[in-house]
């Protein structure tokens, strides 16, 4: 695709304007998605003169409904950089990333992240960024109470009564409230051991109030909620931006942590340390990946332009780039490699998350009810572990929204 473009007017049109739009990583102007697209864009442009390429940069509090309503409206974008893919790719609306990337670009991305691409065996969403979770502690907390990091969750119990036996505000934090809980709840059904499978089995199907994830939850509720450990504000109101300023201010014992906590306890001078997230018996089966998505709406065509443009998105260079800026995992091998074998601090930082990507589990985004389950977990897992609440009935019921969700799916 490369040597079709380098003429820039072969496809018989030399002024193509193609239209994406992009969720913001930053938490300020001074940081904002914006700013690398820019950078990005005018590198290409100035390589490609027949091409124009048009960014706009919404909060992830938007952009997908924007998305929504551009494509509802008749006005699809020609790429889209969001949080989900499959309702597009199931309405036919999607191009193939094989017919748009070279086969070097797509071998290059980690198998697990361009599967999970994949709606009904064929693969629409293309990885943009990834993280991974890792148990974060406070290491001053910790040294007062006389403990180390925990490897099992009787070990994690343990640790939370000596952090809360010193005043320690949230001896470990929960946040099931409705912000992530989905997240939450995924990395804990993902160590419970005895053969829990996450959200769904391995052929994909929900298996939300499985044995072993009824089990996970009542521990939950029985040794750390019901114990006191899980700190003041119930975990079904306990949002995950809530829980990641509280240890950021000193107040947090430990809690599961994506890349974007270690700048922020950075900041407030919070002296921490990460470990993989324990299991019921030993290190957890896996631990939870969450990727984002690029997609080419098929509406306006322009296949060959948009294809040229992906090729160099995805180049080593600038998927380091984006990673670094955001303290944010590569999708590609080859980045992902540059950034394990990197010495500096910033790259060293994400060694145990990079390290953990290869064999995490992702949300079984290639399903159209994914998004219907992620909200009915959202809304009612909190329930699960609140007093007098039941974890069987609470998960029976999101299984049964699951089942329901999932008989409209064809992927």
């Amino acid at each position: 695709m490369t040597s079709v473009l380098s003429g820039c007017g072969s496809t018989g049109s030399s002024d193509v304007t193609l239209r994406l739009v992009a969720a913001d990583y930053g938490d300020s102007a001074a940081n904002s998605s914006k700013k690398y697209w820019d950078t990005l864009v005018k590198e290409y442009q100035s390589k490609h003169p027949g091409v124009k390429v048009e960014v706009s940069v919404y909060s992830w509090t938007d952009v997908d409904a924007k998305v929504k309503d551009m494509v509802a409206a008749g006005h699809a974008p020609d790429l889209a950089q969001i949080g989900a893919y499959a309702d597009y790719a199931a309405a036919g609306k999607l191009y193939p990333a094989s017919e748009l990337l070279s086969i070097r670009t797509q071998a290059d991305f980690l198998s697990q992240l361009s599967d999970a691409g994949q709606w009904n065996h064929t693969q629409y969403g293309i990885p943009f960024a990834a993280s991974t979770r890792v148990l974060f502690y406070n290491k001053t907390l910790f040294t007062k109470a006389g403990i180390t990091p925990p490897t099992t969750w009787d070990e994690l119990a343990a640790d939370a009564r000596a952090l809360k036996a010193k005043g320690v505000k949230y001896p470990v934090a929960l946040p099931l409230g409705p912000e992530e809980a989905q997240a939450e709840t995924m990395q804990w059904l993902l160590s419970g051991g005895n053969g829990g499978t996450g959200y769904t089995d391995d052929i994909g199907t929900y298996t939300i109030d499985s044995a072993p994830n009824v089990n996970t939850f009542t521990w939950l509720k029985d040794d750390l909620v019901g114990k006191g450990l899980t700190g003041p504000v119930a975990p079904g109101k306990l949002n995950r931006a809530d829980a990641f300023a509280a240890f950021a201010d000193g107040q947090v014992g430990m809690l599961n942590g994506h890349p974007t906590l270690i700048q922020q306890a950075q900041k407030k001078g919070v002296k921490f340390g990460m470990v993989p997230m324990p299991g019921r018996t030993g290190k957890a089966r896996a631990s939870m990946g969450v990727t984002d998505w690029m997609m080419a709406f098929k509406q306006n065509g322009h296949a060959e332009q948009i294809g040229d443009f992906l090729n160099f998105v995805y180049s080593e260079k600038n998927v380091l780039a984006f990673s670094r800026d955001y303290g944010l995992l590569p999708v590609t091998g080859s980045a992902s490699n540059t950034m394990s074998e990197s010495d500096s601090p910033a790259d060293q930082a994400l060694h145990p998350f990079l390290e953990q990507l290869p064999t995490s589990e992702l949300y079984p985004v290639g399903k159209t009810s994914w998004a219907a389950v992620s909200a009915a977990v959202k809304q009612n897992i909190g329930q699960a572990v609140a007093p007098g609440g039941s974890p069987s009935a609470v998960l029976s019921r999101i299984q049964a929204t699951a089942t329901a969700a999932d008989s409209g799916d064809a992927g």
